[in-house]
């Protein structure tokens, strides 16, 4: 058996072992069609993501940031999920292994304050670090990371389109469905692992996703 681990949140301490079996799974897409690192730095042809798009997709400003103005309300997140995986690599992008183990994931709903879900994002982190960087965990990410003024790099590492029943149910929405998965680094090292998918809905505010 693995040593205990131990994290604060507010005054209550939550105790776990390591070596239990992986909790509730996160939403990955069933891709039909995927790109790596060259294709996020060339761009895509906008017959099949539109230029709008890729800008949210591609561009490494803060998500959080976009969809707020592009909604004009304030962005919040839905946790729904913080489980300790210990070194289980969770089914998640290769690059999880860059992170120090034991590590946990953590899933939310990205909201706008009038309750529409604009994306769902599950990320990874060292476990023994993860209070230092979300000290409030009802914030999204980069608000978070922002009040403690961390020094931060998107470094965006593939794309996705593809097909996920839960997220369908989520969103209420059909696919296909978008998604990116990415690393933050912070001074040279990396701080955490994220993978988002974004809701149809935002065609609302962005157009159709191709021009083809």
């Amino acid at each position: 058996m693995g040593s205990l681990i131990f994290w604060r949140k507010s005054t209550v301490i939550y105790t776990a072992t390591y070596e239990l079996e992986t909790p509730t799974k996160w939403h990955r897409l069933t891709s039909v069609w995927q790109g790596g690192e060259e294709v996020v730095q060339q761009g895509l042809p906008h017959s099949q993501l539109s230029p709008s798009w890729q800008l949210l997709l591609l561009g490494d400003g803060s998500p959080t940031r976009h969809l707020q103005l592009l909604t004009r309300e304030t962005t919040e997140v839905d946790v729904v999920d913080m489980s300790l995986i210990g070194m289980d690599l969770d089914g998640a992008p290769e690059l999880i292994e860059a992170l120090p183990a034991p590590r946990l994931r953590r899933q939310v709903w990205l909201c706008t304050s009038s309750g529409q879900r604009l994306g769902y994002a599950s990320s990874w982190w060292e476990a023994s670090h993860v209070d230092e960087y979300l000290q409030n965990r009802s914030l999204p990410i980069w608000a978070s990371l922002a009040r403690i003024r961390t020094e931060l790099y998107r470094d965006i590492q593939g794309i996705y389109c593809g097909y996920s029943h839960a997220l369908e149910r989520g969103f209420g929405e059909t696919g296909p469905f978008w998604g990116r998965h990415y690393l933050f680094w912070h001074y040279g090292k990396p701080l955490t692992l994220i993978y988002e998918v974004f809701s149809p809905y935002l065609t609302n505010y962005l157009g159709p996703t191709s021009l083809g």
